[in-house]
């Protein structure tokens, strides 16, 4: 699958809701109704229980007539129309890192490790100079700061980074 395939089969959002889902339940093969529960609950931000069955209807046509079949024959679902059941494909993992997507209150990762490097630079510099008060740092004094440091900024990143993974949380995609 082309690049450009990927972005056309992921260009709908009731699409990605629906991979997204799958991802919950990876290995697992759901019943169509219960996909069309989900995804009408988060498009209307209602539990399913509450919405009338026109609404979760519109939705149950789109899935089944377009959103299914374009997923099916992109590889990604294996849908089996006639039992009303999808199941995640092993083809799935190659439009995952197209699905993991970037919330808005991230942080440019680049930056702050190119920033923490430079302090630690500085940090480095100022104890070879012998600047108060880094001054009286033993090399491992030094190196165990900046270990530490790096290691909780890599604790946060991951912890960021899983948040916006396919399958976690709840209907971002």
């Amino acid at each position: 699958m082309t690049r450009d395939e990927i972005f056309t089969v992921l260009s709908n959002r009731r699409r990605r809701w629906v991979l997204h889902y799958l991802k919950q339940r990876e290995n697992q093969r759901i019943d169509l109704r219960t996909l069309v529960d989900t995804v009408s609950a988060w498009e209307f931000e209602t539990p399913a229980d509450e919405l009338p069955w026109k609404k979760r209807k519109r939705i149950y046509t789109a899935l089944r007539q377009s959103h299914l079949p374009t997923l099916d024959d992109a590889g990604v679902i294996e849908y089996d129309r006639s039992r009303g059941e999808v199941e995640l494909t092993e083809d799935a993992r190659t439009v995952r890192m197209y699905l993991e997507y970037v919330p808005d209150d991230d942080i440019p990762w680049s930056q702050c490790y190119l920033g923490l490097s430079g302090v630690a630079v500085a940090i480095t510099g100022l104890s070879w100079l012998s600047v108060y008060p880094f001054a009286d740092l033993s090399g491992l004094a030094l190196a165990t700061i900046l270990a530490v440091t790096f290691t909780v900024t890599a604790i946060v990143h991951v912890y960021h980074t899983r948040r916006g993974r396919l399958g976690m949380g709840g209907p971002d995609p």
